[in-house]
């Protein structure tokens, strides 16, 4: 007679995998038991009037008119300003010497201008006042003429 050739590791392995079995098939009926309980109306989320995410349903009389030609899309067109004819004032913001190139402050609009070394009748450093014309660059508008008040 034949002596049966399973060892002890064997039927080890054999326990582990009926066990694993086991575990999956009740992972899979508590995954199926806990979807039952939950019926449409339980799942649905709704929009309030300000665009936050509720429970309820919206009230239909706080609901909001739009007309579609109001609605926007992409960038807004630039609107070319006209630029202020003669003299500006402003105040240099920064500006670097070994790079040759700073931002000057305008004193009536308050935007950043950009001025160039080559665009300097004299030597500017920060925070001196300067009088200066603009000119549509590339990137936008440029100082030239600057020159330090006095």
């Amino acid at each position: 007679m034949a002596r049966s050739r399973e060892s002890v590791s064997k039927k080890e392995k054999e326990k582990k995998k009926a066990k694993q079995k086991q575990e999956k098939l009740e992972k899979k009926e508590a995954r199926k038991g806990s979807n039952k309980g939950k019926s449409l109306e339980d799942m649905m989320a709704y929009i309030d009037e300000n665009g936050n995410l509720s429970s309820t349903p919206p009230d239909p009389t706080k609901k909001k008119e739009i007309n579609p030609e109001d609605i926007q899309l992409g960038v807004p067109r630039q609107v070319e300003e006209e630029p202020i004819e003669g003299p500006r004032k402003g105040v240099v913001k920064f500006f670097n010497e070994s790079k040759g190139y700073g931002f000057i402050i305008d004193q009536q609009t308050q935007e950043s201008i950009f001025v160039h070394i080559r665009q300097l009748t004299e030597p500017i450093k920060e925070r001196d006042k300067v009088t200066f014309e603009v000119e549509n660059g590339q990137k936008g508008l440029n100082a030239v003429n600057v020159q330090k008040e006095k």
